[in-house]
């Protein structure tokens, strides 16, 4: 505090950004496209790009989804029907078995499986290959991989804390931080990242405050349990809260035991239609099916409203009779809680404002991407003259260097090898979706690993190359893996824009990318050629990386 607050800020605001840039790269990347992550599943399962909607009436549709589910799934403890939407027009049916009798002792998680059936028939899309697509990367960015969820989100939320300190403390030591939105000075090395980094800060700014306090929000009940600990303990624990104030996990009951037919699912739906006045459907829950003890349970697709409450009503599953609406009248903390959830998750915005807030999400992409890379110059330069000398690094430089490396050019690698594995594995193979997965992680482990080895300026320019490459060259597998390809798109009318949409995105980033890797070849031809012949041996590296 010697140093004045605002001085005291700039260490917090460095430190509070740096300890946790790498992980919150990733949510970034991972939620920035979940904004489009129902045509990231579309693009990622192109046996569906040239079928035609059907045009069947919901009520037969959902016949033959139970149709369906009985035939596949008879004893299961609850079955799920995902109704199409505007947005996939695809109809799923899925179901959560028990866990097998003859399974290994103490092994007691039910196992859930889903599938695409055609709504006309019934009939599985057996031609659909096994993917998990855009619903990977949304998980991802705030569930992680190879851990269990609760530990994940506790990571995500305490990474998301540190954000929203590195925001408010970036804004209290920048006082010119409007001003310096507006400069930029190209080649000036710790001035340009630091411009850089203020320009993209101030860009989203408003967005970048909404966007981790609102994922903080998503979380609440997980943070701070405590109030519901308190008013529910006699009440049957969070359990109880959560199926009074979700619709989805209203109408768990426990079985009878007694076998018993299920209700007609379409004069339900369309009397729940009707309580919505015309409103389409979004999921249908059974609970217990067969059972005398059936629920079943109806959810409102979401509207073009802000808050993300979604309206459910509870039937009983053996007579039809309507038992509770909940979340037609949501109280004041219910409807707070449901916009500020709402912001964040962005489906109430069209196409447009989704590309917006995609944009945006780039913007924080650069924003902690940069502020990585100024961290290491600044250090960088405070060890010009033993560099120059021959010493090496600090072992915190190289670390620092080798993380920015693996996460800023080895995600791009990552994310296209999620998609080129989508189209080249065999479509028959056993666990395909988890194995696209693993491709992504393998190709970001071997771009941390090679960063680890050789942390220099080489491995920028080899991994941000690979990355552009893959990227754009992803189109080009489009053509040759499904018939609606970008130019079919474009110019003949005849396949979907959401196809096109994810082209273009793609081509455009590889081509940024391209470019960066251009700029720093031609830096470092310039470099070559200013240096002393006697000098470049000593001072390559430092002048490089700079």
């Amino acid at each position: 505090m010697r140093e004045g607050f605002r001085q005291s800020m700039a260490w917090l605001h460095t430190w509070s950004g740096l300890l946790v840039c790498w992980v919150l790269l990733l949510v970034f990347s991972a939620g920035t496209a979940s904004y489009f992550k129902d045509e990231i599943t579309f693009w990622m399962t192109p046996e569906l790009h040239a079928a035609a909607r059907p045009d069947v009436a919901p009520a037969v549709a959902l016949q033959h989804a139970v149709e369906r589910l009985q035939q596949q799934a008879p004893q299961a403890e609850r079955w799920f029907i995902t109704m199409p939407s505007e947005r996939g027009s695809a109809m799923r049916v899925g179901w959560v078995s028990p866990p097998p009798k003859d399974g290994p002792k103490g092994n007691t998680r039910s196992r859930f499986k889903s599938e695409s059936i055609d709504p006309a028939t019934g009939e599985k899309l057996a031609a659909v290959r096994e993917t998990r697509g855009g619903e990977f990367l949304y998980r991802l960015h705030f569930d992680l991989h190879y851990m269990p969820a609760i530990w994940a989100r506790w990571i995500v939320s305490i990474c998301a804390m540190f954000m929203l300190v590195a925001i408010v403390s970036g804004v209290i030591t920048h006082k010119r931080i409007f001003k310096d939105f507006f400069t930029f000075r190209p080649g000036k090395g710790q001035r340009s990242w630091l411009d850089a980094h203020n320009a993209a800060a101030v860009l989203a700014l408003p967005y970048h405050l909404m966007i981790t306090y609102t994922g903080l929000i998503t979380l609440m009940f997980m943070l701070m349990p405590w109030g519901v600990q308190a008013n529910y303990q006699d009440k049957g624990g969070e359990s109880a809260f959560f199926e009074e104030v979700f619709p989805v996990g209203a109408g768990r009951v426990k079985p009878a035991g007694v076998a018993a037919p299920l209700a007609p699912l379409g004069p339900i739906a369309e009397q729940a239609q009707r309580h919505w006045n015309g409103a389409p459907l979004a999921t249908i829950v059974v609970n217990n099916p067969g059972d005398a003890n059936a629920t079943i349970v109806i959810t409102r697709q979401k509207t073009r409203t802000l808050s993300y409450l979604q309206p459910g009503m509870v039937f009983n599953g053996t007579t039809g009779a309507m038992t509770s609406a909940v979340g037609d009248e949501p109280s004041g903390t219910a409807v707070t809680r449901g916009a500020l959830y709402g912001l964040h998750m962005g489906h109430f915005a069209d196409p447009w404002l989704r590309v917006l807030f995609f944009l945006c999400g780039l913007s924080g992409c650069v924003m902690v991407a940069s502020g990585a890379l100024l961290w290491a110059v600044k250090t960088r330069q405070k060890q010009a003259k033993a560099l120059a000398a021959g010493a090496r690094p600090s072992f915190g430089l190289r670390l620092v260097d080798a993380l920015n490396i693996g996460a800023i050019a080895g995600l791009p690698i990552a994310f296209a090898a999620y998609f080129w594995a989508n189209r080249l594995l065999p479509l028959e193979a056993p666990q395909r979706s988890q194995m696209e997965i693993t491709c992504f992680f393998a190709a970001w482990g071997i771009a941390a690993v090679l960063a680890q080895v050789r942390p220099s300026m080489g491995m920028w320019r080899f991994q941000l190359s690979v990355g552009a490459a893959m990227l754009i060259g992803i189109p080009v597998l489009n053509v040759f893996t499904t018939h609606s390809h970008l130019g079919v798109t474009l110019f003949m009318a005849r396949g979907p824009w959401s196809v096109a949409g994810f082209d273009i995105t793609v081509l455009l980033l590889g081509v940024a990318l391209a470019l960066v890797v251009r700029v720093l070849h031609r830096r470092a031809k310039k470099q070559a050629k200013a240096a002393p012949a006697g000098a470049r041996a000593d001072a390559g590296k430092l002048k490089e990386a700079a």
